[in-house]
């Protein structure tokens, strides 16, 4: 039987998208107490079906897939631009297609806008009817309110009119900068991606014994499984090697692992990969928030699936792509890179961050000299490092202090007209291709 957490996100995924939700309607609703509704809620928002906005409230909205990640909701715009919405609260969940900036003419501008889009524009009330007409949301700038005329009109059309109270140029920049973040986020890829599902997934349960671990192990050839209680709850780990020296009767919550690591559904593979090297971890169980297992994730799986993304083509750039842009490769297996504006701190000094982001990639490119294949920095250490300030140009010199075929340390100094100003080690643990 489902949990009361569990009835209620199941009652808010069934809603109408675009419908209003609030703690004391859902709790009244579903005879529960108040906070078990706030937690559901907000457990609902995490996974993407709701939205909570400021002076409007809580709704509905229509959950993104990995294909559509990069589009907004103008709920998300609202909260974006901190503003405030005038009219078409029903239109909050649709999603934003694309942003015209209204600096023109008013026939000129109309032939831009287009339905699913958003007419960011001043205090000018002719341009927020005609954009409404033309099926845009619209965003006013400067603070300014809209007409009497415009509120009843998005209220008709259910299309959002949305007051902020900063200027069109920065509006524009946060939402271009909003659907930028996204770009980058859809390119990450999680345990969800690649995740193989509960009903592929071969289970053992508390009660079965190591007859039943063998049996399974004969018909499927996997050596190992998780173990769940009659609710799905993950309860343990059994191996090949957990029923070593034990006759076919004993119980595998005897011998199994209990309590064993799991890894939730928008883990990045980075981090999941770092785990299962770490830990020594062949397969990890996917669970949700109660426990309940959603399928497992192999360390085969994970290793493949790094590999194919550091073949495909970044869409949007990272930080982390930005500062290795500027590291170039010299002799003698040396590096020269260059100190930008943006990767210093509030006192016009090289950041501590954009340092090690430095080392880690000028360690990682000579150990790939070294031994080809993937690795996975363990540690770094920052032993010492001086104010480098913008402009500068340094020179980096890694050396490779031992490799062998698990390991590599690296030392790496950093030199400014001739002078040490930064020393650091880095451990790096090699990883085998599959």
């Amino acid at each position: 039987m489902s949990t009361k957490h569990e009835q209620i996100l199941k009652y808010i995924e069934n809603l109408e998208v675009g419908h209003r939700i609030s703690v004391r309607q859902i709790a009244k609703t579903l005879n529960v107490s108040e906070g078990t509704a706030y937690r559901a809620i907000k457990e609902a928002e995490n996974q993407g079906y709701v939205s909570t906005i400021e002076r409007v409230g809580t709704i509905r909205i229509e959950k993104k897939h990995k294909g559509n990640i990069e589009k907004l909701t103008f709920a998300e715009v609202v909260n974006i631009v901190d503003g405030q919405v005038l009219g078409g609260r029903e239109g909050l969940h649709k999603t934003l297609n694309r942003f015209f900036i209204g600096a023109m003419r008013l026939e000129d501008m109309m032939r831009y806008v287009e339905a699913g889009g958003l007419l960011i524009v001043g205090n000018r009330d002719k341009a927020h009817e005609y954009g409404l007409q033309a099926g845009a949301a619209v965003l006013i700038t400067g603070g300014f309110d809209a007409s009497d005329v415009v509120k009843r009109l998005a209220d008709e059309l259910s299309l959002p009119v949305i007051s902020t109270t900063y200027d069109t140029f920065t509006t524009a920049a946060m939402i271009n900068r909003a659907i930028y973040d996204q770009l980058i986020k859809k390119e990450i890829v999680h345990v969800a991606d690649i995740f193989i599902p509960f009903e592929r997934t071969n289970v053992l349960a508390l009660g079965d014994s190591i007859r039943d671990f063998r049996k399974l192990n004969e018909e499927t050839g996997h050596s190992r499984y998780p173990v769940i209680d009659d609710r799905n709850r993950v309860q343990g780990m059994i191996t090949a090697k957990d029923i070593i020296g034990h006759n076919d009767e004993v119980p595998i919550e005897k011998v199994m692992t209990k309590d064993p690591i799991t890894t939730g559904m928008t883990t990045s593979l980075a981090s999941c990969a770092h785990m299962m090297i770490w830990e020594g971890i062949e397969c990890l169980p996917v669970v949700d928030d109660a426990k309940r297992l959603l399928g497992i994730i192999t360390r085969q799986d994970v290793l493949k699936a790094l590999q194919m993304m550091q073949r495909q083509p970044q869409v949007g750039e990272t930080i982390d792509d930005l500062i290795t842009a500027h590291l170039t490769e010299m002799d003698d297996d040396r590096f020269s890179f260059k100190v930008m504006p943006q990767m210093t701190n509030h006192l016009g000094v090289l950041s501590q961050g954009v340092v090690t982001t430095v080392v880690i990639t000028a360690a990682i490119r000579l150990l790939r000299k070294q031994k080809k294949g993937d690795l996975v920095i363990e540690n770094v250490t920052l032993y010492f490092i001086k104010p480098i300030q913008i402009e500068s140009i340094v020179e980096i010199q890694p050396k490779v202090l031992d490799a062998t075929r698990r390991y590599g340390k690296v030392d790496v100094e950093i030199f400014y007209n001739g002078q040490a100003v930064g020393k650091a080690f880095v451990l790096a643990q090699f990883i085998d291709r599959y």
